[in-house]
């Protein structure tokens, strides 16, 4: 186990990114198709090819999801991965040619990094290029690479976040696996503790230790003054928390749908608010089929999987944009908040 989505059999990842533009895309590729569904809470949603994942539709696999910065624009790496799995003759036989099926997800990163520069057709095909099973690194790559967290009070008051993964093994064989791009309006909290572990950060001057709640604003507390108020009204609508969750119990549509629906507690868990007006929280689910499970077990381990992804992505999250991010904290625990 690499505690990764890549430990589900039949799942791999892969990711692209412009480090300097602070953007880009992560593929999770299925290559014999999966069983997929979606659930998306958020207010502020960017998708495609997400109506074809009801029960009641035709398609009953998709062989990748995308997961991307650039706002809308970065819906046109789909083009990419759908060309990467098109000349490895991977799609839905439609009859005259095959037809690649791939769901997608963006969250907006403009505001970090370079406005003008977003992922494209060219780089949703060396993601997909660049997937294998092998666990996919994490931090600021990918999807996460300009995804931040706590942006109440401005994007100079926030802290850097990305792209994490984990997994699981619960029993029978079955293993579930998440990987998410956490780019939230609020605060990521540790589930166990409810202490914040980045977001909107306060005025104080000089180091903090993570967990310490001194150094942050508390995006809750914020919401209950005037400023906070004034806030949710002219807020940038920057943000958005999308992830796959991924599973080899053998699962119908509407059950992997289901699955879907019950990761929106992980992602509920971790932060803090979910799934706002100014969020377009988005879950993918893929079921591989190799194992007999009860989908309301699945679902329930589906939501611990994810909520210690989200975790993951912002404790390996590293400074960039202007912003602090928790892998910049010294041998104490402490960041500088200026960096």
């Amino acid at each position: 186990m690499k505690n990764a989505i890549t430990d589900v059999p039949g799942i791999e990842a892969g990711h692209a990114q412009d480090v300097e533009a602070l953007t880009g895309c992560t593929v999770i590729l299925c290559r014999k198709g999966a069983v997929g569904g979606v659930d998306q809470r958020g207010g502020a949603p960017g998708t495609r090819e997400t109506d074809l994942l009801k029960p009641v539709n035709l398609v009953g696999k998709v062989h990748a999801v995308l997961l991307t910065g650039g706002s809308a624009f970065g819906l046109d790496a789909a083009g990419g991965v759908m060309r990467y799995l098109e000349e490895n003759k991977i799609g839905f036989d439609a009859g005259v040619a095959r037809v690649p099926i791939v769901p997608a997800a963006v969250l907006f990163d403009l505001a970090l990094g370079s406005a003008s520069v977003r992922p494209d057709a060219e780089m949703g095909y060396r993601a997909a290029a660049s997937a294998s099973s092998d666990a996919p690194a994490e931090g600021n790559v990918g999807a996460g690479t300009g995804a931040s967290v706590g942006k109440i009070l401005g994007m100079k008051q926030a802290m850097k976040s990305g792209l994490g993964t984990a997994s699981m093994d619960i029993g029978g064989g079955v293993i579930v696996g998440a990987l998410v791009a956490v780019n939230a309006f609020g605060d990521v909290v540790d589930p166990r503790t409810g202490g914040i572990l980045a977001g909107a950060r306060s005025a104080k001057v000089g180091p903090i230790r993570f967990g310490e709640q001194g150094g942050f604003a508390d995006t809750l507390s914020v919401l209950k003054t005037l400023a906070g108020r004034t806030v949710m009204n002219v807020a940038a609508r920057g943000n958005t928390v999308i992830g796959v969750v991924a599973t080899n119990a053998k699962l119908t549509k509407a059950e992997t749908n289901k699955v879907a629906q019950m990761a929106q507690d992980g992602l509920a868990r971790t932060v803090r608010p979910a799934h706002t007006m100014l969020d377009g929280d988005t879950i993918f689910a893929l079921s591989t089929g190799q194992k007999k499970a009860d989908v309301s077990t699945v679902g329930a381990f589906a939501a611990e999987v994810f909520a210690q992804a989200v975790v993951n992505a912002v404790k390996v999250a590293a400074p960039a944009g202007g912003l602090p991010g928790m892998r910049g904290e010294n041998d104490e625990g402490e960041t500088i908040l200026e960096k």
